[in-house]
């Protein structure tokens, strides 16, 4: 576990950046810190391409203290238009080793802790993808689902671009790595607090308001639903689901801190590009979310 002094600055987070919109694109090149002991939590979705995902986290590393990256579900996919045809955990983990080039923190790496304002707190990032086990309401099994979900249009692109390589299937590559993950978590002191960053919500409750609730399917898993009590995590930080807000359960607050499509963020008042503050917590943090976001457009794009 590696310990570092945050002296007086800011944990702040931001996720689905999608810089393959050159909307999106200007506002990472606008992003700055406010001190020079911010540190950035970057909870997934920054690009399809390896080049991209490059550029994104080489320019935050230059202005940033610190840099951690989680990966999301677009980092992943094997993608067409990217000259990086690796697939599944060769992907994931030459995305690993573009990170320590760069000085970026990954799921891979010790968890950094910070000891600035609100702190100290392990910052973990997280690589668990998702089971199917956010089921449709009636249905019982993943066939049960995805078959509903092709009945209402409502297909998560990671069907043809996510490889699971060399796991059989993406729930099991999910299962390995909540295993892992819940090994090295319960390994930190048990007195000392975390935040967890995960590119899915660690508890189903926040896809309780996606306009196709079908698409929580590929949003997350059961098996992470007690974490936030089991490893004192004091902000669940996560992305995915383009529906910026806070949300508090059982006494925790969970954070999504998505930037989004340009049709997503141009609807919504303020800026798209804030970053979200994580330590020290802003006065007054609610649920200022809004039923909008994945599985409130087209099917099949995400």
């Amino acid at each position: 576990m590696e310990t570092t002094a945050g002296g007086t600055g800011q944990l702040l987070a931001i996720s689905d950046l999608h810089i393959g919109y050159p909307e999106n694109r200007a506002l990472v090149e606008q992003m700055r810190p406010e001190t020079d002991d911010d540190w950035l939590l970057v909870a997934g979705d920054v690009s399809e391409s390896v080049a991209d995902v490059r550029w994104v986290l080489e320019t935050l590393a230059g202005r940033f203290r610190k840099v951690i990256w989680a990966p999301g579900n677009h980092e992943l996919w094997t993608h067409p238009k990217d000259p990086v045809t690796l697939r599944g955990v060769a992907r994931y983990e030459h995305l690993v080793d573009l990170c320590r080039e760069l000085g970026v923190t990954s799921p891979e790496d010790p968890y950094p802790v910070w000891e600035g304002p609100g702190g100290p707190v392990a910052v973990a990032p997280l690589f668990l993808l998702y089971d199917y086990s956010f089921l449709p309401q009636g249905c019982a099994t993943k066939e049960e689902g995805l078959a509903y979900a092709e009945g209402t249009g409502i297909v998560c692109t990671d069907e043809y671009l996510l490889h699971p390589d060399p796991y059989p299937t993406r729930e099991a590559w999910c299962r390995a790595r909540v295993a892992q993950t819940e090994r090295r978590l319960a390994e930190l002191p048990e007195d000392l607090p975390t935040v967890l960053v995960n590119h899915y919500p660690l508890d189903r409750h926040p896809t309780d308001v996606l306009w196709h609730p079908e698409f929580a399917m590929w949003c997350g898993t059961t098996l992470t639903a007690d974490w936030h009590r089991r490893f004192r995590v004091t902000t669940m930080v996560y992305g995915h689901l383009h529906i910026p807000r806070t949300t508090w359960h059982e006494g925790v607050r969970f954070e999504e801190v998505s930037v989004g499509y340009p049709r997503e963020w141009q609807k919504r008042p303020g800026d798209p590009g804030r970053l979200r503050r994580i330590l020290p917590m802003e006065v007054g943090s609610d649920d200022r979310g809004a039923a909008s976001g994945h599985g409130g457009g087209r099917g099949g794009v995400r």
